[in-house]
């Protein structure tokens, strides 16, 4: 992989996962999956930034009894990652529309880089797990 391209893929991890978490609360292998099918990210890379996003109140954790091994950990966004959420998009359009007009290339649309949903979304309305959950207030 060029160097260049991993450095672009470091600085849109954050946002990547806050965006993924928007739609579903999910657990770090279902993340690192899901980032390494749409951008190539490693799954090492992911679990330093769950526990940063935890530590800095982006995120928070419980546990889901798995019926094929050890509890899992999902991760949920809190009020505070969503604001996060919200802001990163605002900043990454107009970055991005600055960016196309110096290298030239047209711009997006603006659907498609509106959020698919609103960013305050009650969390009561996203997919969840539904099995036995037990919250954790601790570190990863």
């Amino acid at each position: 992989m060029e160097p260049n391209l991993v450095q672009f893929k470091k600085g849109v991890l954050e946002p990547c996962v806050l965006a993924l978490l928007s739609q579903a609360d999910s657990y770090g292998y279902d993340i690192a999956s899901r980032l390494s099918d749409a951008i190539e990210m490693g799954e090492g890379t992911i679990y330093p930034l769950m526990r940063r996003m935890q530590k800095d109140g982006l995120v928070s954790t419980y546990f889901v009894e798995s019926s094929s091994g050890p509890p899992r950990k999902y991760y949920t966004l809190t009020e505070k990652g969503r604001e996060s959420l919200h802001a990163q998009r605002r900043a990454w359009t107009t970055f991005t529309r600055a960016v196309s007009a110096i290298l030239g290339v047209p711009p997006a649309s603006d659907s498609a880089t509106e959020p698919s949903s609103s960013p305050a979304e009650p969390a009561d309305t996203r997919r969840s797990p539904s099995l036995t959950v037990q919250k954790n207030t601790g570190n990863i």
